[in-house]
């Protein structure tokens, strides 16, 4: 496939489907695949944060990836996330995802050691030269600890290091700044938003596209929000964004005295994902805790009063 640059559109960050015992379902993986691209989505991407990658072994990310890509059979891109801790790990799982066929790929700064930004910025370049793939930047400090310094990611996009940057930094003012410069405006840099509670703001601002983990529930209504923006019917947008905005209380169905955010947050996508019929069983990885019933019928609620159910 030749990649689009920009990329625009939808792009969901695929959740993992697992059995209960906690490998990859690949029939629901094919399955909730083919519900994405039937939705409208623009692009997929695997083996990121609401794709549990950081939880999976190397053999179950080459296995979400070969089946991923099978599935999709060229219909739409297919980022890989390539997410480890230094740069000769990340090596790897870049030519894992080269050998699978992903058309392009998706990585973090380093993360564990503290980084200067000349290391973050020869960390993308040797993952670039090596690999023969489109590059996204994954700018996602809450997991990594680490924000991408904007100068490393304008000075990389101006000499074709990355082709895109994932922002899920939260840091709106610098989104902003970046999206205006010269060296993203005249580059075809794509620009993707991880916010999905502000994704017609990011439009209106500039960015391209959105991914966004809610997008495994409610893949229709990114795509609708999209188009209207894209029609510039910003009421239309808003409006689907409200609603989307209603929907994502589902994150919040888990108990807070018995598990954190993200067992909550990828516990209800899972949920979401199963009462909906798109995966066969909701598991999250280990150590992660499971949803109980009263926060099941809590994702129940939520899906039905947004009209999913």
């Amino acid at each position: 496939m030749t990649f689009p640059a920009p990329l625009r559109g939808v792009v969901p960050p695929v959740i993992t489907p697992l059995t209960e015992k906690g490998e990859v379902d690949t029939a629901s993986l094919r399955r909730l695949v083919g519900h994405l691209i039937a939705a409208g989505a623009h692009g997929l991407f695997l083996l990121g944060s609401s794709g549990e990658a950081a939880y999976l072994t190397d053999a179950q990310r080459r296995t979400v990836l070969e089946t991923a890509v099978d599935a999709v059979a060229g219909r739409v891109p297919v980022l890989a996330g390539v997410i480890e801790t230094t740069t000769p790990r990340v090596l790897d799982r870049a030519a894992d995802a080269v050998r699978a066929g992903a058309d392009a790929l998706v990585a973090t700064a380093p993360f564990y050691a503290r980084t200067h930004p000349a290391e973050i910025a020869g960390h993308f370049r040797r993952i670039r030269a090596a690999a023969d793939r489109p590059l996204f930047a994954y700018d996602i400090p809450v997991a990594v600890h680490t924000e991408l310094p904007r100068e490393v990611v304008l000075d990389l996009a101006a000499d074709g290091t990355l082709a895109g940057l994932k922002d899920s930094s939260g840091d709106d003012a610098s989104l902003r700044r970046l999206l205006i410069d010269p060296r993203r405006t005249t580059t075809g840099f794509t620009v993707l938003t991880g916010s999905e509670l502000t994704v017609d703001t990011a439009l209106l601002a500039g960015a391209d596209g959105v991914v966004p983990g809610l997008g495994n529930v409610d893949p229709r209504g990114y795509v609708r929000l999209y188009a209207a923006a894209r029609a510039g019917d910003w009421a239309a947008a808003k409006a689907e964004q409200d609603r989307l905005a209603a929907l994502f209380a589902l994150t919040e169905a888990g108990d807070p005295d018995r598990m954190g955010p993200n067992s909550s947050a990828l516990g209800a996508f899972k949920a979401a994902a199963h009462l909906l019929g798109l995966i066969d069983c909701p598991a999250t990885a280990a150590p992660q805790i499971p949803l109980d019933e009263r926060a099941v019928a809590r994702v129940r609620t939520h899906l039905a009063e947004a009209g999913l159910l």
